[in-house]
């Protein structure tokens, strides 16, 4: 008889056990619970809430998960607007305005300071650099360029920023002057082989590669790579499908051009070039052709903020590419 008790007894304590681990399990809060992450989906466009205010050219930068969107113009003026949008929270917030009102201007971020060279105020082109700091949200204005110019493009390598190409009153420039972050200092480096504005531009590897772009008269697909220990420039494939005023950035190995404009206008073209085949190949198209995003990338993603068509519609679309 003890030994039927015993059994009974074991078997209720059993029973107990499971109905408290399945209760107990079933009210473990969502983010306690192990879930799959989403599977990547490569070559493909979604899109980002879009930007509060509207505007084409802007000087784009990422520190952290935070893209920071300054300045640029509407259809009426240049911007001094510093709007960032957290790639987590697909949600948007404001910083200090640049003290200057412009556009069309290069940007690049070193140890998480975004710099801010030349452009234009919408009336003149600029020689103008300046940096914000996201930690203090304040700007500090900085050794001017050399050479005064707008729709130029910049590279980071280390502590030093090459600015490439562009244009000013004098014409299409084959200009290329380096910053050293650390000094305040500037160089004067080896020319571009072709004059080039409005242009894409990354490092891939050691060598700065530069493309499409524009000679003045309209969009070329011409190609350079820069040796940065030779400081020599190199002819490389050219785009078979020219766009200017693209949306680019360089990841994992390779530079994606997205949209922008040819000589008959606006595209939807997305190609990237792989300087291991020297040669490009044609991607998903971006869903809206604009002309001047802002170029940035997080999370081995490309990132198109804002644009314009025929330099009057400007959007606020957030277009992002998973290669």
């Amino acid at each position: 008889m003890n030994c039927i008790r015993q059994q009974v007894a074991t078997s209720r304590i059993a029973t107990w056990l499971t109905l408290f681990i399945l209760t107990v399990g079933a009210t473990l809060p969502l983010d306690a619970q192990t879930e799959a992450a989403p599977a990547v989906v490569h070559n493909t466009w979604t899109s980002g809430t879009s930007m509060p205010g509207a505007t084409y050219g802007a000087a784009v930068g990422v520190i952290g998960k935070n893209i920071y969107v300054v300045g640029g113009a509407n259809s009426q003026y240049c911007l001094s607007s510093n709007q960032i949008y957290n790639t987590k929270t697909n949600t948007w917030t404001t910083g200090a305005s640049d003290p200057t009102a412009r556009g069309f201007d290069a940007s690049a971020v070193v140890k998480g300071i975004l710099y801010i060279f030349g452009g234009s105020n919408c009336s003149e082109q600029l020689d103008l650099v300046e940096a914000y700091d996201p930690a203090t949200d304040s700007w500090t204005t900085l050794a001017p360029m050399p050479t005064t110019r707008q729709a130029a493009a910049a590279v980071v390598d280390k502590d030093v920023i090459y600015v490439i190409g562009g244009a000013n009153s004098g014409g299409v420039l084959t200009t290329v002057e380096s910053y050293s972050t650390i000094t305040n200092t500037w160089t004067e480096e080896a020319p571009l082989l072709v004059p080039d504005t409005n242009l894409a531009a990354g490092l891939l590897g050691k060598t700065i590669v530069e493309t499409d772009g524009g000679d003045g008269s309209g969009a070329t697909g011409d190609n350079e790579g820069y040796n940065l220990k030779e400081n020599t420039w190199a002819e490389l494939t050219a785009d078979p499908n020219p766009h200017q005023q693209a949306c680019f950035a360089a990841i994992k190995g390779q530079l994606y051009v997205a949209g922008g404009s040819n000589n008959s206008g606006t595209v939807t073209t997305n190609e990237a070039y792989s300087p291991k085949t020297n040669s490009w190949t044609t991607l998903a198209p971006i869903p809206s052709a604009l002309d001047y995003s802002g170029s940035a990338t997080v999370g081995g993603r490309l990132y198109c903020m804002g644009g314009a068509v025929d330099n009057f519609f400007i959007y606020p679309y957030v277009q992002i590419y998973q290669p």
